[in-house]
């Protein structure tokens, strides 16, 4: 049963023109459900076929209530996983990058933060009758993103900040429970098995007021090698941006330098206000941040880029520098993502290292933990040292 099981997974692996031999061997003969993963698989990766939308040429290739039904196949047949896979192959080898934006293929698309990148660089392509189904697509993407970032960055920024220090008003919302334990050990009641508080110790709430307030500003390279980054940003600045203590700003560059603070309210109309593709001009980029640090030692300011400078490289490292000297926090990430090793400039990046700004990529589960010690002025060389290991 093994062997019959293994042939079948070859058989749909080298496609329909490997059958003859599998049957010479006694096996690879398919059920329903595997003759319909087949032809799932055929319209993809089998150019022989004729009239195969996957073929080069014009052709004739089937209907878009066909490709409907495929797509509608693909994602009762195979995982999550391999839907996304498949999905992306589609695109590149079955010219689906015009065909997905047809509002019947979006509502069938399988939510991927690669494909919404890919969507949101095509998205002045866009017809109108999909343009809602697009922002639709985008804005499932989007909420993904807020289930595993929204409640861990809000948990992590106020660990750092808003409870650094005890105030004497007491509060049951602001109450130190594990400052408050610490200090009664000695407290303890062996008879009924619980402490007695002697005092209380409660967070001060008003290191939120402005002129406390942190500030902290993305830098995002919005080159079309970026894409995921971007996702990931956009939806981390909205995050920030609903927290009352810190100040956020989120800045986008190509060749010129665009301030999508504003948008910061939807997350969905900040990805559209990005333009992936284009030139690259950090140094005007950062030297445009530089103005909006009002408080050097309150603020902390991530570039993330591929350091792939168009423009004026040495001055790059200079303005860098000087952001450092004043006090300010600075990262480098030069990517945020969650799979793939980054592209980047490992040279602008060595330079940056070598000055003690730490350049690595980052998962996006481990940004919360990123902006708690980076905001406690802690050292994140581990950070640094766990990206230089992964791409060793």
């Amino acid at each position: 049963m093994e062997m019959e099981e293994r042939m079948k997974r070859w058989r749909l692996i080298l496609g329909n023109d490997s059958q003859a031999r599998f049957q010479q061997m006694g096996g690879g003969q398919l059920d329903q459900k595997e003759a319909l993963m087949d032809q799932a698989l055929a319209a993809i990766y089998d150019n022989t076929r004729e009239g195969n939308f996957g073929q080069a040429g014009a052709g004739k290739g089937p209907s878009m209530p066909v490709i409907s039904k495929w797509l509608g196949d693909i994602r009762s047949l195979f995982d999550k996983e391999l839907v996304t896979v498949i999905q992306g192959d589609a695109m590149e080898r079955c010219g689906l990058k015009q065909l997905m934006f047809e509002p019947e293929l979006l509502e069938q698309l399988e939510p991927d933060i690669s494909l919404a990148s890919m969507i949101l660089t095509l998205k002045d392509q866009i017809p109108g009758r999909s343009k809602e189904q697009v922002r639709s697509f985008i804005r499932r993407i989007v909420e993904e993103i807020n289930k595993l970032l929204a409640e861990d960055i809000r948990r992590s920024v106020t660990a750092a900040i808003n409870k650094r220090r005890h105030s004497p008003i007491p509060s049951a919302a602001a109450l130190d429970y594990k400052e408050t334990i610490r200090r009664n050990l000695k407290n303890y009641d062996p008879q009924l098995k619980c402490l007695v508080p002697e005092h209380f110790y409660f967070f001060d709430r008003s290191t939120a007021s402005a002129a406390n307030r942190y500030t902290v500003i993305l830098d995002v390279d919005q080159s079309g090698s970026m894409g995921e980054s971007v996702i990931y940003s956009s939806v981390i600045s909205c995050i920030l941006a609903s927290m009352a203590s810190v100040k956020t700003h989120i800045v986008a560059f190509d060749t010129q330098v665009a301030d999508l603070t504003e948008k910061c309210s939807d997350p969905v109309d900040l990805l559209f206000g990005f333009q992936l593709g284009g030139g690259t001009d950090i140094e005007k980029s950062v030297a445009y941040c530089q103005q909006l640090m009002e408080t050097p030692k309150k603020t902390l300011f991530f570039l993330i880029s591929d350091l792939m400078e168009g423009g004026n490289r040495a001055g790059l490292i200079r303005r860098l520098g000087e952001i450092r000297d004043s006090g300010a926090s600075v990262i480098c990430l030069l990517a945020i993502a969650d799979r793939g090793k980054p592209y980047y400039d490992a040279q602008v990046a060595g330079r940056i290292a070598s000055m003690g700004i730490p350049c690595f990529a980052c998962n996006p589960q481990k940004i919360p933990h990123l902006l708690e010690r980076a905001l406690k002025g802690q050292d994140l060389t581990a950070f640094q040292k766990e990206f230089e290991k992964k791409e060793g």
